[in-house]
């Protein structure tokens, strides 16, 4: 259980972690994907994937004193930190991805103990292989002390609520792991044009939109209740899905068959982050998947992040028991964890 130092301070969602270093892969022959790490300047690196850089980063990557400084710049409290998308590596032989993953995973662990309360981790697992996936969760959450998991919104082409994942969300709710979908190679990019900062800008909503929609139709939610899972990006185009699935559930017959429950109270169940980047945008998403269900995200470190998350919470919602919900109470809920918060002034 995770205790938050006294303050009325944002508790953070999405947010990455990359390793200063990646080993070398110990199997034969080395995937093609397996990162590497090359110096760029006295504190950036490239991250580098089939011999291109993927991205530069900085070391707030993996600096946890710098990490906490940003943190206290934005008013966050605590941070649950999950690996940069790209390396859940689900394209990768799965004994190989078991082996990188797990090797973050342990990083992770190592800046979690350094943070001294100010961190909390979201594991990655391999999920090309369920076996694997269900043994580094449950060595995730029982060993290394996590609050759950991150996943991507699709699985090599496969939607999250697709039923060959169904025994992963079986066994997150049954150790009470929180899941945190975010938007991983989206669809749609043949459709973009112009460069490639808008696989995040435009196509990263649309993926995370259709992975919400995806564990509506199968009723996910419906069957496995207690299951704590969140969307990044404000669930993407969700919002804008949600008022079709509704009338289309009354239109046709075999929508309303496929959803047991209706589409709108189904995504009133769900978590999202707040990360959209405008005060109008935040207080759609209040009213529509409610006060208690939208939480602090930032993306921190990459440039695309938010940097005044719970400046603009406050801006939004005057209401204060409603930004205290948004800023901390349900992250709160979602991480399963116990915050000793200030009582309001």
């Amino acid at each position: 259980m995770t205790i938050m130092s006294r303050c009325r301070c944002g508790v953070d969602i999405h947010a990455h972690v990359i390793p200063e270093n990646f080993p070398r892969c110990v199997r034969a022959p080395e995937p093609s994907s397996w990162p590497s790490m090359t110096e760029a300047d006295a504190c950036h690196r490239h991250v580098m994937i089939a011999g291109k850089t993927y991205r530069t980063v900085s070391d707030r990557c993996w600096s946890v004193p710098k990490r906490i400084a940003d943190m206290d710049a934005m008013g966050l409290g605590l941070q649950a930190v999950s690996p940069m998308p790209e390396l859940l590596s689900y394209w990768m032989d799965a004994p190989a991805a078991d082996d990188l993953l797990r090797y973050i995973n342990d990083q992770t662990a190592e800046m979690i103990a350094e943070a001294q309360g100010r961190l909390v981790g979201l594991a990655a697992v391999p999920l090309q292989d369920m076996n694997l996936a269900l043994r580094e969760l449950e060595r995730a959450v029982r060993q290394l002390g996590f609050a759950g998991v991150e996943i991507g919104s699709n699985i090599n082409g496969r939607p999250v609520g697709a039923p060959e994942f169904d025994a992963f969300f079986e066994a997150a709710e049954e150790l009470g792991a929180a899941v945190f979908v975010h938007a991983l190679r989206p669809a749609g990019m043949e459709r973009l044009v112009g460069p490639a900062p808008l696989q995040q800008v435009l196509a990263y909503p649309g993926d995370v939109g259709l992975a919400a929609a995806s564990v509506i139709t199968t009723n996910l939610i419906v069957r496995r209740p207690k299951l704590r899972i969140a969307f990044s990006h404000g669930g993407g185009t969700l919002g804008m899905l949600l008022p079709r699935l509704a009338e289309g559930r009354r239109v046709f017959p075999a929508l309303e068959t496929l959803m047991e429950v209706s589409p709108v109270e189904q995504a009133r169940r769900l978590f999202y982050d707040a990360l959209v980047y405008d005060a109008p945008a935040l207080r759609y998403l209040v009213e529509l998947f409610g006060d208690t269900q939208v939480m602090v995200g930032t993306d921190h470190p990459f440039n695309f992040h938010d940097r005044t998350p719970v400046g603009r919470i406050r801006e939004a919602l005057p209401d204060t028991a409603v930004q205290d919900r948004l800023l901390f109470g349900n992250a709160a809920r979602f991480l399963d964890c116990k915050l000793d918060v200030e009582p309001a002034p």
